[in-house]
């Protein structure tokens, strides 16, 4: 039974508030949750829909270019480790959403600093939002491949597979930036939750039809391409087959990353059972079913393709004809990936508005928010620093895309950054210090090997997508 109390709310913009509610057990109304903010609606559902729009992003188009330079032996193999290590360090991570006396984190720095603190917090919020502005940029890269494959593959149908079809990639890359602007004015995390489930349909749409067209390749010629060790020494050097297997790491990582952004997804959650209780089944159900897509699309492009197999599955040249298949393929890439973008920048939107706010509390055009009346629907609040400093964000990162449109080694930068320190050290780290597991235990010590173990995968996944880079550069003049 509850009891009927006179309660002070804390108000996000600092106001308290005296309400009457009715107090369950355990604490928050039927309105508020225990932290005083409004009740989070949350699921299962909801919370696998924001881990699969995130995780089955562009990261999915290069597993088969990453499964042809390890081969049939190791390139799946490398995938399911990264599966289970994603879902047993995310279990972790998801255990740190609230502190030993109950506290929520509402962010991954916030958990940091309630378990770790000092230097850390720093660090990981340095690793943490240099990963996110990271991935705003190869996502304006992806979506821009795939709007030129759509020109490129009805120019192809037009004019035949001779003509030379060239297109700058550009006013592709401007057009999405002018989408992310305005869908960047979506004020937080739980408005997104429809944006989410459109992107994660999506998700599924060029995966399938990605993974059709390979088995439809496989059937036409009648073999499977490929070998147990990978791409050949002769198509490409030695020194090169090293620095790709590298490379082919960092992107497998990158298709996996989403712990940057897993305990803003869990703070949407409605309890009971617990958040880390429901967040742990959604992860199970996220990577099961990505791990499958990973596996049939990297697998079966690797099949069709062999050694050349292409950095961006569905931009391969074999796959113009059924020319309208890989249209609506990469108009879903496209359609997914503003979601993605969105997704992936909210926490990163939500850290510099929250510290703004807090610098500047009595700054009007920081905090004060303009009521704009919208049909039908319930008033939109405007703010001008959101507005202005979101659109000078998604202005920076995509003229950095035009200035560096390597698709696949900015993937694999990416998931070699972000993956030791934000899916293994640092949730392992916290878990450490959050179940006091004795140091030199049995416990401790697997923990650690697994960190080392995937600190010396980060450094040679690093190393081979800068030596990608590197080479790039040599041929690349901007803006063509």
């Amino acid at each position: 039974m509850g009891v009927n109390s006179a309660v002070k709310n804390q108000h996000p913009n600092n106001q308290v508030f005296d309400v009457s509610i009715n107090i369950p057990p355990q604490g928050g109304s039927k309105c508020f949750d225990d932290d005083g903010r409004l009740k989070r609606t949350g699921t299962v559902w909801t919370a696998s829909s924001h881990i699969i729009t995130a995780v089955i992003g562009s990261g999915v188009l290069s597993l088969a270019w990453a499964t042809a330079q390890l081969g049939w032996i190791a390139g799946p193999a490398v995938m399911l480790l990264f599966a289970l290590v994603t879902y047993y360090t995310s279990t972790l991570l998801a255990a740190c959403y609230r502190s030993g006396d109950g506290k929520r984190n509402y962010t991954y720095m916030d958990a940091v600093s309630a378990n770790l603190g000092g230097f850390k917090v720093k660090l990981c919020g340095l690793v943490q939002y240099v990963n996110l502005f990271g991935v705003a940029i190869g996502y304006t890269i992806a979506s821009s491949i795939s709007m030129m494959a759509i020109s490129r593959s009805n120019c192809f149908h037009k004019n035949g597979e001779k003509s030379p079809c060239h297109f700058n990639s550009t006013p592709y890359m401007i057009a999405f930036g002018i989408i992310e602007i305005i869908f960047s004015q979506i004020p937080d995390f739980d408005q997104l939750w429809w944006l989410s489930i459109v992107a994660a349909v999506m998700s599924f749409t060029y995966s399938t039809i990605g993974l059709g067209l390979g088995i439809a390749r496989v059937a036409e010629t009648g073999n499977f391409m490929g070998s147990l060790t990978g791409i050949s020494i002769g198509t490409v050097t030695s020194t090169q087959k090293l620095w790709r297997s590298f490379q082919a790491l960092g992107d497998i990582a990158f298709a996996y990353s989403y712990s940057l952004i897993l305990i803003e997804i869990q703070d949407t959650i409605r309890s009971p059972p617990s958040e880390s209780k429901t967040m742990k089944k959604a992860s199970l159900v996220s990577i099961a079913v990505t791990t499958l897509f990973y596996m049939l699309c990297g697998c079966m492009g690797y099949a069709a393709f062999g050694d050349m197999a292409p950095g961006n599955l569905l931009t391969g040249f074999g796959f113009y004809n059924p020319y309208w298949m890989v249209d609506i393929a990469n108009a879903a890439i496209v359609i997914h990936l503003i979601g993605a973008y969105q997704v992936y920048c909210q926490p990163l939107f939500a850290f510099v508005e929250k510290a703004a706010n807090k610098k500047f509390p009595n700054s009007q055009f920081i905090t004060r928010d303009i009521e704009i009346p919208t049909l039908g629907l319930r008033t939109y609040k405007l703010n001008l620093f959101r507005l202005v400093w979101r659109t000078v964000f998604v202005i920076t990162t995509t003229v950095i895309s035009m200035l560096l449109p390597f698709f696949n080694d900015i993937v694999g930068l990416l998931g070699a950054l972000g993956f030791w320190p934000l899916t293994v050290y640092f949730p392992v780290e916290m878990y450490i210090k959050q179940k006091q597991i004795p140091k030199w235990s049995t416990k401790w010590v697997c923990l650690q090997i697994l960190s080392m173990a995937c600190l010396i995968i980060t450094i040679a996944a690093a190393a081979g997508s800068v030596a990608g880079v590197v080479l790039d550069l040599k041929s690349y003049k901007p803006f063509n």
